[in-house]
């Protein structure tokens, strides 16, 4: 709706000033090109106020709370993945600027690690419509982006939060620019003892009376162990607009990550007889270039990506001395580079390649390996791979009301080749008046196994097939709109089936090792919403809100003849999910309230309901805030207080990992004027 008022004011302007004519022209051309470019795409586009909530915030944390991604995470600042439709985090392919941010080895992204305020534009792509990002979204993707700050001088912004736990976050952003040039630095040092108290249902303290025998119990209240953790962000870029209007850009994160791996609730033993800890460092550099004409536009990325990751388990053999008991490091460089074209003959048609390609390189080992001999042995594996993907995309609009579009997308790996990977997208517009929108799209995808999945020692599998399936999904979009309200909605059915589902199980020789054996039917309705509303008295009311159903029903060939899991439900994905937000400002003053709920998980594959352990409650989840913006001579300052889990939920989102009760947080920042 917005786009087409855009449209019709840009003529209208055009033919009272004819001055501006040249300008207008070229308006309505980028809105034509945007209106082409969205034909049939199921995307969600992720609110900028959203991924500047607070600075303690990662992509997990959006995600879960504005999207209909369910986020499985271990608990504060642990590995959280994503699934999306139902299906496994590998099934989630996620870029950053262009470049692939899902591992080489696990073939999944933590989104723990990705600090909110470090992307400016974050999009979703839901079932087919990710064919346009990459191959293997067999749930969906999700892009990440930084953009030029348009600043016209220098800025510096402060925050600095306090929170429960010994928890300290430090956000520094000095920008600088001008009409040609802009620069920004951006840095996060984010600390944590994280050591919140939980009661702990899975022990019992049983109480005796004075003749020995048990006469009750108790759970006791414990604290969450070797659960601190300290994570560094910093990220550079540059940005140059040269005379012949050619576009050049240069980003560069690093991260350095330390984190206690939280012992489990169940784990008896003292917090001084063990320890596990996970460090990470990357570095991701990317270099983009662009450049428009009159019906052309290109692109042009390259990158480079470093990762070391390292995994250390010391256990007391009863000497009471820690010992290395596992020391797994890994080593990842990958090296990027794609080509993007489009081309606009009018504003009916667009025609759009792009080719990009990725070397990775790893080196993965475990230097802790003990052997007969009592000799210290490495192993791993060292790989290579070189990753090739092509994409070609035809857009048509024969008439205002209606749209198709055919993408198709071609992969090669290693000395391996995906078949071809068709999309096809059709909308139409039902009414101009509440802009009803039919869309539906259909997709047959393809991801191939990671190199864990192929080479890990031991249990790699290298006969191991591509992960195939067919999406089709379908839906109404809408938008009403006044001079107060406006509201604009979404529902959409998907299903999808995936054949080949890799799957990690234990074999007879005592480890694990992945195979193909699961045929899984992915089937459900999202529904999204977002309203807008105008009050009086310079109060305004902004909601938003997100619906999933969810059913992800294995399929496949019984494991062995006691295998029960066949028209079950997948591990810990929930039927039903839901979040919404409500925001409440009057003049300087902004109340937020967020509500989270997610049905019962299974955490056995046979869907085992008569056992504690088996299933995981459902639970509801309540954060509220408050914010006060000050306006001095020498600053703009926000005061922000927040309390997360305000009804103090008892709840564990992964088994045997508990998640904090009632948390409080404080944050201040300032940006000095000059």
């Amino acid at each position: 709706m917005l786009m087409l008022c855009n449209v019709g004011f840009a003529q209208t302007t055009a033919k009272n000033d004819t001055t501006a004519w040249l300008l207008k022209i070229d308006s309505l051309t980028v809105t034509a090109q945007r209106i082409l470019k969205n034909i049939g795409v199921q995307q969600t586009k992720l609110d900028t106020i959203a991924l500047r909530e607070n600075v303690s915030i990662s992509m997990a944390d959006v995600l879960t709370q504005n999207s209909v991604v369910f986020i499985k995470s271990y608990g504060r600042a642990t590995l959280s993945t994503a699934s999306f439709r139902g299906t496994a985090p590998s099934h989630t392919q996620v870029t950053w600027n262009g470049m692939k941010l899902n591992s080489p080895m696990l073939g999944m992204v933590d989104f723990s690690l990705i600090p909110a305020y470090f992307i400016d534009d974050a999009n979703l792509y839901h079932g087919a419509s990710s064919v346009s990002v990459a191959s293997g979204g067999l749930g969906g993707a999700i892009t990440l982006n930084t953009k030029p700050a348009n600043e016209k001088d220098f800025s510096i912004k402060y925050i600095q939060g306090i929170s429960s736990y010994d928890t300290y976050d430090q956000f520094l952003k000095l920008n600088y620019g001008n009409s040609k040039f802009q620069s920004s630095t951006r840095i996060i040092y984010t600390l944590s003892d994280n050591d919140f108290s939980y009661k702990n249902y899975h022990k019992k303290h049983y109480i005796k009376d004075d003749d020995g025998n048990i006469v009750g119990y108790e759970y006791p209240v414990e604290h969450n162990k070797n659960g601190n953790y300290k994570d560094f962000h910093a990220l550079q870029e540059f940005y140059l607009t040269t005379k012949n209007n050619s576009h050049f850009g240069f980003s560069t994160w690093y991260m350095n990550s330390k984190r206690g791996i939280p012992m489990l609730n169940v784990d008896y033993h003292e917090e001084s007889g063990s320890r596990s800890e996970q460090t990470e460092q990357d570095l991701r550099t990317v270099l983009s270039w662009d450049k428009s004409f009159a019906k052309i536009k290109l692109f042009g990325k390259a990158g480079y990506t470093y990762t070391e990751l390292r995994y250390l388990y010391l256990g007391d053999k009863g000497d009471g001395v820690l010992s290395k008991m596992i020391h797994s490091q890994s080593y990842v460089n990958t090296g990027f580079a794609k080509f993007d074209a489009e081309y606009y003959p009018n504003n009916k048609w667009m025609f759009s390649v792009n080719i990009s390609a990725h070397q990775n390189f790893v080196n993965s080992r475990d230097n802790a390996i003990i052997n007969t001999e009592g000799n210290s042995v490495i192993i791993g594996y060292i790989k290579s791979r070189f990753e090739l993907s092509s994409f070609a995309s035809v857009k048509y609009r024969p008439v205002e009301r209606l749209g198709f579009a055919v993408n198709f997308r071609d992969d090669l790996y290693g000395k391996n080749h995906t078949p071809v990977i068709p999309a096809a997208f059709v909308n139409y517009l039902i009414s101009e008046r509440g802009n009803i929108t039919a869309k539906a799209s259909i997709a047959r995808n393809y991801r191939y196994p990671t190199l864990n999945d192929l080479y890990f020692m031991p249990g790699g599998n290298d006969s191991l097939n591509n992960e195939s399936g067919y999406t089709y999904d379908g839906g109404i979009e809408f938008t009403l709109k006044n001079e107060k309200t406006n509201i604009n909605g979404e529902i959409t059915a998907f299903n999808s089936n995936i054949k080949n589902w890799i799957v990690w199980l234990p074999n007879a020789k005592g480890f694990w090792s992945p195979s193909n054996v699961k045929r899984v039917n992915s089937y459900g309705i999202e529904i999204k919403l977002n309203t807008v509303v105008n009050l009086v008295n310079d109060w305004k009311f902004t909601g938003t809100g997100n619906f999933a159903w969810t059913r992800s029903i294995n399929h496949g060939d019984p494991a062995n003849w006691a295998d029960e899991s066949i028209g079950k439900q997948l591990v810990y994905i929930p039927e039903f999910s839901a979040a919404a937000t409500a925001k409440l400002s009057w003049k300087t003053w902004i109340f937020t309230y967020k509500w989270n709920y997610y049905s019962e998980r299974f955490t056995t594959s046979n869907n085992e309901k008569n056992t504690k352990t088996g299933k995981l409650g459902a639970y509801f989840m309540n954060d509220i805030s408050l914010e006060k913006h000050i306006g001095f001579s020498w600053a703009n300052v926000s005061l922000k207080i927040l309390v997360n889990n305000v009804f103090n939920e008892e709840y564990e989102s992964v088994l045997s990992h508990p998640m904090a009760g009632r948390n409080f947080g404080f944050f201040i920042e300032i940006t000095p004027k000059f």
